[in-house]
């Protein structure tokens, strides 16, 4: 959970350090204070969007910091290990910038990672939810996801092998898409594919010939140079001034001495070996000399050869190794497409094989959900009761596609509905629940949410008591109150019947120094809860009445919490 945050040079905070406890905590000031934007800030490091809007007027970058511990179990350890960002101690650290050029730059542990890695990362560690999140409840398609996530493990496994076989069923619809294409241009195709195979095969090439002929090619065209070369080199060792004669004539005499002179002996043994290879060489360029001849017709059969090479080579790649595979791709491809017929019978048949899978796994998904949304309608309708919605109906519709129209998640469209009052249809949430209806119902969603595998264990609520009061704003205080047994809460809220059941209190004020204003957090003892109170309860003039109203509202607060 979350421990400690620091941010500097952020919209309008300048510098700001607070640290966390467990529990409830509230968020309380005046309009404008900047209450949401610490909350803007933990988005961010948690891998939200960024802009340069977010930076303070004058400050070169803004830079927000934030500690979390970690349990044993925390959801988020696995996510880190497969990140290679295994924390050694409890801690997690979390540092974002955002400079005023528009780069962001994220680290974790002092380890810089990407944005995308950031995301996963932040998403076991915080949610947030505001008013953003209500207007979720109201888009159908996220209903399907809020469902599988309550449905656990088994739904969870159940969809991931649906969803590999969907993969493989969608594969093989393309290919057949691809083979009932048109059936000019899989013609136009042929013909190509054709012409370049029976061009290159023609060539008759050799892996390593373009190598071979370069070499014959260097040897036929500098011919008489080689000849003429060879020639006086051989003279040199075997003409009239031959070198090799001379080289004997050193040995002999050197022999005549060695017998009265020992030390002579080394000196005549490299002189010998130097008269043999001589010798060695002279016989190797004799025959050489011989051997070589000087054929016109053959030099230009290796020059058109090289051009034909150097041709398809402009086509079919750098290599007549490249050239070779390429003709085996097309080789392929033509195989395909000549029995395409062939082929599209098989795909075809494992077509109807899939789809017959499909609809089995689609079916046994289909039914966990039902289990689920079971469980589910009976859990929200509870929490719902507790959040002074008693009597108030909600279900799960499910919308069946055609057994053939499969999607990603299956064959199931789901939607939420809700009868606020008895006697009253059930209806789509969009059609019927006000603001405070959608505050509650997220609330009682996230109540049981919070419960699920793999849950966050920081839950963030951004005024998420808008638009209710009375009665309704106690049940939601008791409803947080409660969650915050199992979980860190931080809740920005206007209500004193919710501030008032916080465990922690934090006080969000503005103050302006000369031609600069920033916003400050303070952390409220037991006296500046109550004059806080009293300012939500009695607007700007606290009285001794609104004092007293809030020392009230406290002592009970602690009482309730006792009987959670």
């Amino acid at each position: 959970m979350l421990r400690e945050i620091s941010i500097r040079d952020f919209a309008i905070i300048e510098q700001v350090h607070v640290t966390f406890d467990n529990g409830f905590h509230v968020l309380t000031g005046e309009t404008g204070a900047g209450k949401s934007i610490l909350f803007d800030a933990l988005s961010l490091v948690t891998g939200g969007r960024g802009s340069t809007d977010f930076i303070r007027h004058h400050a070169k970058k803004a830079m927000v910091e934030a500690l979390f511990e970690l349990g044993e179990s925390h959801p988020v350890r696995p996510v880190l290990s497969e990140l290679g960002l295994e924390p050694e101690d409890p801690h997690l650290l979390i540092r974002r910038e955002i400079s005023s050029s528009g780069k962001s730059t994220c680290r974790i542990n002092g380890q810089m990672v990407t944005l995308a890695m950031l995301k996963q990362v932040g998403t076991h560690l915080v949610e947030i939810h505001g008013q953003h999140e209500h207007q979720k409840l109201l888009q159908v398609e996220e209903h399907l996801r809020w469902l599988d996530a309550f449905g656990g493990a088994p739904l969870k496994k159940r969809l991931q092998a649906y969803q590999e076989i969907y993969r493989e069923y969608r594969d093989v619809v393309n290919q057949l898409e691809r083979i009932d294409a048109d059936e000019k241009e899989v013609s136009r195709r042929i013909d190509m594919l054709t012409f370049q195979r029976d061009e290159i095969a023609a060539a008759r090439l050799e892996a390593g010939e373009d190598e071979v002929l370069e070499q014959e090619h260097n040897r036929l065209a500098h011919a008489e140079r080689l000849m003429q070369n060879a020639a006086d080199s051989y003279e040199a060792l075997y003409g009239e001034n031959r070198g090799a004669e001379s080289i004997n004539r050193a040995v002999r005499d050197l022999e005549e001495i060695v017998p009265y002179d020992e030390s002579l002996s080394g000196v005549l043994e490299l002189i010998q070996s130097a008269y043999y290879q001589v010798e060695e060489a002279a016989r190797q360029l004799g025959r050489y000399r011989d051997e070589l001849e000087f054929d016109p017709a053959r030099l230009a059969q290796v020059e058109e050869r090289l051009r034909l090479v150097d041709d398809l080579k402009r086509k079919y790649g750098e290599t007549v190794h490249e050239i070779l595979a390429y003709g085996q791709r097309v080789e392929a491809e033509l195989e395909k497409l000549e029995h395409r017929d062939e082929r599209k019978a098989e795909l075809e048949a494992k077509r109807d094989q899939l789809i017959t899978r499909l609809t089995e796994q689609a079916e046994e998904l289909s039914t966990l959900r039902r289990t689920a949304a079971t469980e589910l309608e009976g859990l929200m309708e509870l929490q719902l009761s507790d959040l002074n919605m008693k009597g108030t109906r909600f279900s799960v519709a499910f919308h069946q596609t055609d057994a053939s129209d499969f999607t990603p998640h299956g064959i199931d469209q789901v939607e939420f509905l809700i009868s606020p009052n008895p006697g009253e249809p059930l209806r789509p949430l969009v059609k019927i629940a006000s603001g405070g209806e959608l505050s509650r119902i997220m609330l009682a969603m996230q109540s049981i949410f919070s419960k699920v595998e793999g849950a966050a264990d920081t839950l963030i609520f951004d005024e998420v008591d808008t638009g209710v009061s009375g009665r309704a704003a106690q049940a939601i205080a008791e409803k947080i109150a409660r969650l915050a047994r199992n979980c860190q809460v931080l809740c920005v809220t206007h209500l004193p019947q919710v501030a008032c059941m916080a465990d922690v209190h934090f006080q969000i004020f503005k103050e302006t120094l000369g031609e600069s204003t920033r916003t400050r957090v303070k952390l409220l003892t037991e006296e500046g809860r109550t004059m806080e109170l009293a300012r939500m309860l009695g607007g700007v003039e606290v009285t001794d009445t609104t004092k007293n109203h809030a020392l009230e509202m406290l002592r009970l607060a602690e009482q309730t919490k006792k009987a959670i």
